[in-house]
């Protein structure tokens, strides 16, 4: 019984057929043989089946059969990331004949016994992880399950009437999910819209100055952070400093701040105040410019010279400013002037502080920054809207495999 008692424990095996799949690199003569696609590790995510890059490989006529995969076969990895581990979805049958790899397992459920939509929701579940968790061997940072140790798996399993209510309730759960987060990609689409149309085009020449807009160095002080260096460490009074990691798109993150030493005059030169914007200096070409603005106290924190600080000057307001560079994100500007070396790209100070800034008169910016806000506000409430529901369902999740809360079906 489970710990509830509401529901009994059964094996996987009295309730599925478990089986592996083809194993690659075989000689197969081609007579007798035939070459069909396969589903792999990358191809079997969580809570869905990604055919989108799809493999083929020979196998024999007589093993189709046995390695052919069918409508509402439940699929698993069996080895990755623990993170990843036992991750799997159910097969919609949407190509026929699919063969699947030696590393994707197949569950294929009674009918009389489990429904395929009700075991993924289980394994996927955090009772499901722990016990992968469990079983695990571990071989550096990959782990792995073997078939024996899943056909042995422990599943709560009530009636297949009340697994379907089951599923039922949680797949509306996730149609509401789904549909939050389609309204939240068009509001973003919006508001991408609305950025674009409400910053000028300053000019297209940005790499010859040729612009009637003033410089970013005009607008505003452009300065780089502090250089790490192992002398840091030891030197003087240890204080915070925020680094590229910190600072995200619009937000920045204190939760893992590093400390070095800085002199009084160097506090000075590289202390942060509200209203201040960095920039990622030092990022990948697409991520290159990201910035956010300081909002904490001033002095509180100080900033390393992969960020580079923006400012702004009375003519300039710093979210107005924020969203400048936000668009010019977006739009490739940052990635045009970035330097790349290996698999980083700088943004470069002096550059960065070169381009022509689309200066319009401070009344119309702050219009510009609240229309900006009021989309923030509406994806915000979406966002915060979509969390709530995610913890509903994660809690919702348990409660009703493990008996807890019942669904009980719609009175005749």
């Amino acid at each position: 019984m489970s710990a509830s008692g509401a529901f009994p424990y059964e094996t996987l095996s009295g309730l599925a057929d478990v089986s592996g799949g083809v194993t690659l690199g075989r000689t197969v003569p081609e007579g007798a043989s035939v070459e069909l696609p396969y589903l792999r590790v990358a191809n079997v995510q969580d809570g869905y089946i990604d055919t989108a890059d799809m493999k083929t490989v020979r196998v024999l006529q007589s093993e189709v059969s046995r390695f052919a995969i069918r409508r509402g076969d439940v699929l698993l990895t069996e080895g990755g990331d623990f993170d990843k581990l036992g991750r799997g979805a159910v097969w919609d049958g949407r190509l026929e004949p699919c063969l699947h790899q030696n590393h994707v397992f197949r569950v294929r459920c009674r009918d009389s016994a489990l429904l395929p939509e009700y075991l993924a929701l289980y394994l996927a579940s955090d009772e499901g992880r722990r016990y992968f968790l469990s079983i695990a061997k571990q071989t550096t940072n990959l782990a792995t399950i073997n078939s024996s140790q899943l056909k042995a798996m422990p599943i709560l399993s009530p009636s297949l009437a009340e697994q379907r209510r089951i599923v039922e309730v949680l797949a509306a759960l996730a149609d509401k999910e789904r549909a939050i987060e389609a309204a939240i990609a068009k509001l973003k689409t919006v508001r991408y819209g609305a950025l674009i149309s409400a910053i000028p085009v300053a000019s297209d020449a940005v790499s010859d100055g040729d612009s009637a807009w003033p410089t970013v160095r005009d607008v505003g002080e452009v300065r780089m952070g502090k250089q790490l260096s192992p002398s840091s460490k030891d030197f003087g009074m240890q204080f915070p400093y925020l680094r590229v990691a910190n600072v995200l798109d619009g937000w920045i993150d204190y939760s893992d701040v590093n400390v070095m030493g800085f002199s009084e005059s160097e506090r000075r030169s590289y202390e942060l105040r509200p209203g201040d914007i960095l920039l990622n200096e030092g990022q990948s070409l697409e991520l290159v410019g990201r910035s956010a603005i300081y909002r904490k106290g001033r002095g509180e924190f100080n900033f390393q010279n992969t960020l580079v600080r923006f400012r702004s000057g009375e003519d300039v307001v710093p979210e107005y400013a924020r969203a400048v560079f936000s668009f010019w994100l977006t739009t490739g500007v940052f990635a045009r002037i970035a330097k790349k070396t290996t698999s980083i790209a700088h943004l470069g100070g002096e550059r960065f502080a070169s381009l022509p800034f689309p200066l319009i008169p401070v009344e119309e910016q702050r219009r510009v920054v609240n229309m900006l806000a009021t989309w923030d506000e509406r994806i915000e409430s979406e966002e915060d809207a979509l969390g709530k529901l995610r913890k509903l369902k994660s809690g919702l999740v348990d409660d009703l495999l493990s008996g807890t809360v019942r669904v009980h079906s719609p009175a005749a």
